[in-house]
C-alpha cells in the first residue's frame, strides 16, 4: 500500500510548493539506469542467473523451501502460528499496522512472546501506522517489544519523511521467514470474497535464504537503533528445506536492486511475462523494456486492479500510459471482484519475484522495499496458476475505450504531473 491517501498526497505536494517532488527524487543516489537493458540471454540460462546473482546483490541459493499463502485466510493463522512458535528472536518489519481485530491478535501474539523471554523487534513505518491504535503500540511496549517507529515527522531531515518502509517481512528465530504483500489490517482478512477483504499473496519461507532476508531487516534495525543483530539467535545455521533456488533482494532509496532486477528480467523475456501488480505506474524505460518485449513477440500480460482499487490517482496515472503499451500487443486486465494488492512477476515460467515491490516510482526509487526472487519451473507453475485465475476474473481493456484517453480528463493531467512520487 503507498501513502494513505491519493489525493491528500495532491495536498501535500501542492501546500509543499513542490518541495516533496524534488527532494522526493533527489533522495535516491547515484544514477540509476537510463538506457534499455540489451536482451544478451533468457531466464533459464546460466549467464540470467550469474548476472542477476551478481548485480542485485546476493546470489541465488538453493535448498529452499517456499509455501504460497492466499489471502487472510491462509495468510494470517500461518503468520500468527509462527510468532507463537518462536523461543529465540522475533523480527517484524511491515509499513501497514491498522487497529482492527488482526491487529490486536498479533499484538498479543507479539507481546506474549516478549513477555516470554523472546527478543521481539518490530520497525512500524510511521506513516502507515499512523492508524495502529495508542493501545496496541503501549501494549507492544508495556510487554518489551522493542518498538522502532521509521522516519517519523519529527524527523529533523524532511526529506527523509518521503522514505518509507514498505517491507512486509517476518523472521522467526532466523529460520522461519514471510515476504509478500499483506499489510497487518482487516482489509486483508477473508478470502477476497467483497470489496472489504483484498486479493493477495504471501509467503512462507524456510532454507539458507532466510538468512538474506534477516539482513535485510537486520541492516534497517542498524541503521534506526544502531544496534548490530547477530548471533545464533539471528543467523543460525541453516540446513537445506526444499527444492527452490532463491535470492532475497533490497530495494530503497539507497539501493537500485529493485530497479534493476525489473529492467533486467523483462529484457531477458523471450516468450511470456506476466506481472500482477497493485500500483503499476511504471517509468518511461521500464514502459520502453516492455514495449520491446512485445515487439519480439513476447506474451506480455499485466493484471492491474479495476475501479475497485484505494488509490484512484494511481489509476488514471497509469491509464495514460496503456494506449502505447497495447497498441505494441501488451495486454491489460483489470481486476473486478476487488482491490487486488498482489505483487507478482513471472517471467518465462521459471523466473518469479514476489515481494512488497510495485511498479512504481515510489518503490523503486523512495521507499524501503523486499522482494525474493525464485528460478525453478514448478514454483513459476504455481504462481502462473494463481495469475491466470486472476485474469479469469479481470477484463481486458481494449485500445478503442482508451481512444482520447489524453484529453479526455483534467484530473489525468494533473496524475501524470505528480507521477514520480506515486
Amino acid at each position: 500500500m503507498n501513502l494513505n491517501n491519493s489525493w491528500g498526497r495532491i495536498f501535500a505536494l501542492a501546500t509543499a510548493g513542490g518541495f516533496l517532488f524534488f527532494d522526493g527524487r533527489a533522495l535516491k543516489m547515484g544514477k540509476q539506469p537510463r538506457q534499455e537493458i540489451v536482451p544478451l540471454y533468457s531466464t533459464h540460462s546460466a549467464e540470467f542467473r550469474q548476472a542477476a546473482g551478481s548485480l542485485l546483490g546476493p546470489n541465488f541459493i538453493p535448498g529452499n523451501n517456499i509455501t504460497t499463502l492466499v489471502n487472510g485466510n491462509q495468510i494470517f493463522p500461518a503468520m500468527l502460528g509462527a510468532i507463537q512458535s518462536a523461543k529465540c528472536s522475533i523480527n517484524f518489519e511491515t509499513y501497514t499496522f491498522w487497529d482492527g481485530e488482526i491487529a490486536r491478535r498479533f499484538t498479543e501474539a507479539l507481546a506474549e512472546r516478549a513477555q516470554a523471554g523472546v527478543k521481539v523487534n518490530a520497525i512500524l513505518d510511521a506513516q502507515g501506522t499512523q492508524k495502529m491504535g495508542r493501545q496496541n503500540l503501549e501494549r507492544l511496549r508495556d510487554a518489551g517489544v522493542e518498538v522502532a517507529k521509521y522516519h517519523s515527522g519529527l524527523w529533523p531531515d524532511p526529506r527523509r519523511y518521503n522514505n518509507r518502509t514498505h517491507r512486509k517481512l517476518l523472521i522467526i528465530d532466523g529460520k522461519i521467514g514471510f515476504v509478500g504483500g499483506a499489510g497487518i489490517a482487516d482489509l486483508w482478512t477473508g478470502n477476497a470474497d467483497s470489496p472489504q477483504h483484498w486479493r493477495d499473496n504471501h509467503y512462507r519461507v524456510t532454507g539458507p535464504v532466510v538468512a538474506q532476508l534477516q539482513a535485510s531487516f537486520a541492516i534497517s534495525w542498524l541503521k534506526i537503533r544502531g544496534e548490530v543483530l547477530h548471533g545464533l539467535n539471528y543467523f543460525p545455521p541453516l540446513a537445506n528445506t526444499g527444492p527452490y533456488l532463491a535470492q532475497a533482494i533490497r530495494g530503497g532509496a539507497h539501493y537500485e536492486n529493485l530497479d534493476l532486477m525489473y529492467l533486467l528480467a523483462i529484457a531477458s523475456a523471450q516468450k511470456t511475462l506476466r506481472i500482477e501488480n497493485a500500483y503499476f505506474l511504471p517509468d518511461d524505460l521500464v514502459r520502453k523494456e516492455l514495449i520491446e518485449a512485445a515487439k519480439r513477440s513476447a506474451k506480455v500480460e499485466i493484471v492491474v486492479p479495476g475501479k475497485k482499487i484505494d488509490q484512484k490517482l494511481v489509476r488514471l496515472a497509469s491509464r495514460r500510459h496503456w494506449p502505447e503499451l497495447i497498441r505494441a500487443g501488451v495486454r491489460i486486465f483489470e481486476y473486478q471482484p476487488t482491490m487486488v494488492h498482489v505483487k507478482l512477476m513471472i517471467v518465462d515460467d521459471i523466473f518469479v519475484s514476489i515481494g512488497s515491490g510495485n511498479f512504481d516510482n515510489r518503490s523503486v526509487r523512495l521507499n524501503d522495499e523486499a522482494n525474493l526472487d525464485v528460478l525453478d519451473r514448478d514454483f513459476a507453475a504455481q504462481q502462473t496458476h494463481l495469475f491466470e485465475n486472476d485474469k479469469k476474473q479481470s477484463r481486458e481493456v481494449t485500445a478503442v475505450e482508451l481512444r482520447g484517453l489524453h484529453f479526455a480528463n483534467p484530473f489525468q493531467q494533473a496524475a501524470g504531473l505528480v507521477a514520480p512520487q506515486l
